[in-house]
C-alpha cells in the first residue's frame, strides 16, 4: 500500500539530564530534505541520524525536533566560578579606586556580577552523551516508526481517492465513445446542409473521399486506446510499487496529453464537456499524487 509524504511522529525518553522529547514532521518534496532543528544532538551523531531518516522515510521535507525538560534538581545551568571571581575582583578594584567608595565587598555587588553575560551557561549541549545515546537513538527510531504509521494511514486515503478518480476518467472515456457515431453524423449533416444552402451539387464519390479524409484527420481511437492503457498502468503501478510517487507523475503527464488531444480533435460539444470533466479529475489526481511517496 502506498504512503503519504505527510506524517508526524513523537516519542519520549528519560535520560540523566531530564525528559527528552523527539518529534518528526514530514511534508511532500521531490527529494529527502532533512533539517535537524535542535542543538541538543551531538555533532558526531548528526550524519548517523540524517542517514537513518533518509533510509527509513525515503523522501519529503523532514524536520527533526529535540527538546529537553530538565530535572528539577538539575536545571541544566552551570555557574562559571572562575569567571565570577574575575568579574567580581575587577569590579571591586574599580569601585575601590573611586573617591569615597573604598571598602569591603557586599552582596549587592556579588548579585550584580552574577547577571553578567556568560557567567551562567547552559549544559544542554552536553545533555546527550555517549552513555545515554542508545536510549536516545531508540526514541528516534520510535518517532520514525510513528511517522511511517501516520503516512500509511494517510496513504490509504490517497489510494482510495486517486484510484476512484482514474476509474471515473475511464467511465468518461466510455461516454466519449458513445458519442462517436453522433459526431460523424453531425459533420456529414453539416456539410450537406451547407452545400444545399449554397446550391452546390456535391459529387457523391468525392464527398465520401473527403469524409474519409476528415475521419482520419480527426480520428480519436488511438487517443482512447492510449488513455486506457495509461490508466491501467497507473492502477497497476500504484498497487505494485512501494514508492510509486515519481512514476505516477510521469504517467499523469501522458494521460493529460491524450485527454488534450481528444479535446482538440473532438469537434463535438458533448465530447468537449466530457473532456473538461476528465481534465478536472486529472488535475485533482495530479495534486494528490504530489503527496504520494
Amino acid at each position: 500500500m502506498i504512503k503519504s509524504m505527510t506524517g508526524y511522529g513523537k516519542s519520549e525518553v528519560l535520560i540523566p539530564s531530564g525528559k527528552l522529547t523527539v518529534e518528526i514532521r514530514t511534508l511532500n518534496s521531490k527529494s529527502a530534505d532533512i533539517s535537524i532543528k535542535s542543538s541538543l544532538l551531538p555533532k558526531d551523531k548528526d550524519l548517523l541520524v540524517r542517514q537513518k531518516l533518509s533510509d527509513r522515510l525515503v523522501r519529503g521535507t523532514i524536520d527533526l525536533f529535540l527538546s529537553l525538560e530538565g530535572n528539577t534538581q538539575d536545571s541544566g545551568r552551570v555557574v562559571d566560578a572562575a569567571l565570577v571571581r574575575s568579574y567580581y575582583e575587577q569590579v571591586l578594584a574599580i569601585r575601590d579606586g573611586m573617591p569615597g567608595q573604598a571598602g569591603g565587598g557586599n552582596d549587592e555587588l556579588f548579585a550584580a556580577v552574577l547577571r553578567f553575560p556568560d557567567v551562567v551557561s547552559s549544559k544542554k549541549e552536553e545533555a546527550i552523551n555517549e552513555a545515554c545515546w542508545p536510549d536516545v537513538e531508540a526514541a528516534i527510531d520510535r518517532a520514525i516508526e510513528a511517522v511511517n504509521d501516520y503516512r500509511s494511514k494517510e496513504g490509504k486515503a490517497l489510494h482510495a481517492d486517486v484510484t476512484s478518480r482514474v476509474r471515473t476518467i475511464l467511465e468518461l472515456e466510455d461516454e466519449v465513445e458513445s458519442h462517436e457515431k453522433e459526431r460523424v453524423d453531425a459533420v456529414r449533416e453539416r456539410i450537406l446542409k451547407a452545400a444545399e444552402e449554397l446550391n452546390v451539387k456535391l459529387d457523391p464519390e468525392r464527398f465520401e473521399q473527403e469524409m474519409i479524409f476528415w475521419l482520419e484527420k480527426y480520428d480519436i481511437n488511438e487517443e482512447k486506446v492510449r488513455l486506457r492503457q495509461h490508466c491501467a498502468y497507473f492502477l497497476d503501478t500504484i498497487d505494485a510499487e512501494p514508492y510509486p510517487g515519481k512514476k505516477l507523475g510521469f504517467i499523469i503527464q501522458e494521460m493529460g496529453r491524450e485527454i488534450n488531444t481528444t479535446g482538440s480533435k473532438a469537434n463535438n460539444a458533448p465530447i468537449q464537456k466530457l473532456v473538461v470533466r476528465m481534465k478536472d479529475e486529472l488535475e485533482k489526481i495530479r495534486e494528490q499524487s504530489m503527496n504520494i511517496l
